[in-house]
């Protein structure tokens, strides 16, 4: 572990400012600073305020859930916290690890999904993704941490992560010569590679499922001499890991889309931001652009056409949910905390350091990538009609073969549970958290942006598993998520959290039952960004569709309800009636 030395921090410090003087890195800065030190010295934030003249340094080190200032703590540890990891055992893994390190210079703590709940229970050392957790392996690293070892001298074995594809369609099985997309608009032009795009009938794969080709016509109609390109990769919703994969083993692909991109909307500029929790993957994509560059599908005159200058360069987050939301993305891009803007103006017409700029998700730049080559009839041959082509799925928790699953638009939910050995589930949870809970009466239903859009991950909820239990973790994610920047989002989620542990500890009553739905509802209708507008909505699809389980909670109570929200939730109603998103 490096020292502390106050000297050679600022020398450290200042060599980083010297390299890249932009102020919109501070974030990269201070991430590197925390891969330095295992904290952040107190000597780099006055440094740091001295070159930079910041004065929110302080301020971006407490948003980020991966930044600390503690010199105590040499080893972070972080459990995955989402319930499919809860399902393997990792409360019991949490008290093992507590009892081996109780007197080593540890944190031991849980945190939001990490990405691999395929091959769960996952942990984060210092940053650094560990899976398959078990009583072993904890055992393994307890000694790791008692002889001082640094993380990076660890077996390299701990930190093998799969890519465990189960299913392939017709995009995963398809091989794609390197620049061949590009060369197709560049063949093109903008406005008939736009219309390929518009043909084939492509939606944006972050979620909302906007137009890929109008997104990208809006930022092209934008009137400025300077545009971006943004890869989402901040695959931060609860089981949700497909665009991991993509990057471990198609990030040519994914590049090309973006490069394709940059083509179209006239950017010379590109950039992926990268989760926290996917760090590892950073000395390979740097390795996949060097090798772009040497083969000409990066830099000055790409594909040999004059003027055509376009590159990328990776942008890591540092724990934060909120910046899978596209204008939070662009705030930490910028070095700041993750706050979403006011919408409008949308990113198209002022994004990246206020420029049109394009932002599309990892999952989305590849099938750009497919469809460039391939054709929008090639894509449009499976699918529906509002929903073309295939999806990549993130299939997790109760069932025999989790993994990435890729299924065409139109394929039942009972079809793919087949597929995944889950078929016995008494639900799923789509699209993570944020999504909605489908119980078994409607695994007849089809993933479709008409009938039940995905998001990309299903979450398989076995018949023994109690929904309340399921339901509690999610309130208790989105308390811990929320930026706290809107007064709905920011006391509404706590609220349901606490009106969930009356629940789970045997003193609810119908009032609390009543009040879950108003807040529900008063979130979705009032909060100032898509994190407070669905961070209830399986919280809801429960209280309509299965209100039994609550019903035998509240009949179960040992004892008279305790009422002690009443005057919050009351509170909370009447914030509500103000402007909605209102801080």
């Amino acid at each position: 572990m490096a020292g502390t030395d106050a000297n050679e921090v600022r020398e450290f410090v200042a060599n980083l400012v010297r390299e890249n003087p932009d102020p919109m890195l501070l974030l990269q800065q201070l991430i590197r600073i925390q891969e330095q030190y295992a904290h952040i010295p107190q000597a780099a934030i006055e440094s740091l305020q001295q070159l930079s003249h910041s004065t929110e340094i302080e301020s971006v080190i407490e948003f980020y859930r991966f930044l600390s200032r503690d010199p105590q703590i040499q080893y972070q540890l972080l459990l995955s916290d989402n319930i499919t990891d809860r399902f393997a055992g990792n409360q019991q893994l949490y008290q093992q690890m507590q009892s081996a390190l109780q007197d080593q210079p540890v944190a031991i703590e849980f945190t939001s999904c990490t990405g691999l709940c395929d091959q769960g229970p996952g942990l984060l050392v210092n940053g650094r993704a560990i899976n398959q957790l078990d009583a072993s392996r904890v055992d393994e690293i307890a000694q790791l941490i008692r002889a001082e070892k640094a993380v990076s001298d660890w077996p390299s074995e701990l930190f093998a992560i799969e890519d465990n594809i189960q299913h392939r369609g017709p995009q995963l099985d398809a091989s794609l010569p390197a620049g061949a997309a590009i060369q197709r608009v560049l063949e093109l032009g903008a406005e008939a590679s736009l219309q390929l795009l518009d043909d084939s009938g492509l939606r944006g794969r972050g979620g909302a499922g906007f137009s890929t080709a109008a997104k990208w016509r809006f930022c092209l109609q934008a009137e400025a001499d300077t545009r971006y390109v943004v890869c989402n990769a901040d695959e931060g919703e609860p089981g949700t890991f497909k665009d991991r994969v993509l990057m471990q083993r198609h990030a040519h692909e994914v590049f090309e889309g973006m490069t394709a991109c940059a083509a179209v909307i006239g950017a010379s500029k590109g950039l992926l931001y990268l989760r926290g929790e996917y760090r590892y993957l950073v000395d390979h994509l740097n390795a996949v652009l060097q090798q772009r560059r040497e083969q000409g599908l990066l830099g000055e005159d790409i594909q040999g056409r004059d003027g055509f200058t376009f590159d990328i360069d990776i942008h890591l987050g540092a724990g934060a949910y909120i910046c899978g939301e596209e204008s939070a993305l662009i705030e930490s891009l910028e070095g700041k905390r993750g706050i979403p803007r006011i919408r409008p103006p949308f990113p198209v017409e002022s994004g990246y350091k206020n420029l049109p700029t394009v932002v599309n998700n990892v999952e989305t730049f590849w099938s750009v990538s497919h469809i460039l080559q391939q054709g929008s009839d090639w894509f449009r041959q499976v699918g529906t009609e509002q929903s073309a082509g295939t999806r990549l799925l993130s299939i997790s928790g109760d069932c025999t073969r989790p993994g990435i699953y890729e299924f065409a638009f139109g394929t039942s939910v009972q079809d793919i549970l087949t597929a995944c050995g889950g078929a016995d589930a008494q639900a799923i949870q789509m699209a993570g958290a944020a999504g909605n809970l489908v119980l078994a009466r409607d695994f007849s239903r089809c993933m479709s942006y008409e009938d039940l859009a995905t998001g990309g991950s299903f979450m398989v909820i076995g018949p023994e598993r109690n929904l309340l239990e399921i339901l509690d973790n999610f309130a208790q994610f989105f308390r811990h998520e929320s930026c706290g920047f809107c007064t709905p989002c920011r006391v509404g989620t706590s609220l349901i959290a606490d009106l969930m542990q009356h629940f789970l500890q045997g003193r609810a009553s119908h009032q609390d039952k009543a009040q879950l739905a108003e807040i529900a509802g008063l979130l979705r209708r009032t909060s100032f960004c898509g994190l407070g507008t669905t961070a209830a909505t399986a919280m809801t699809d429960a209280l309509q569709n299965c209100p039994q389980i609550f019903d035998a909670a509240i009949d179960a109570a040992d004892q008279d309800p305790v009422f002690d929200l009443e005057q919050a939730v009351s509170d909370f109603r009447q914030l509500t009636q103000t402007t909605p998103g209102a801080s």
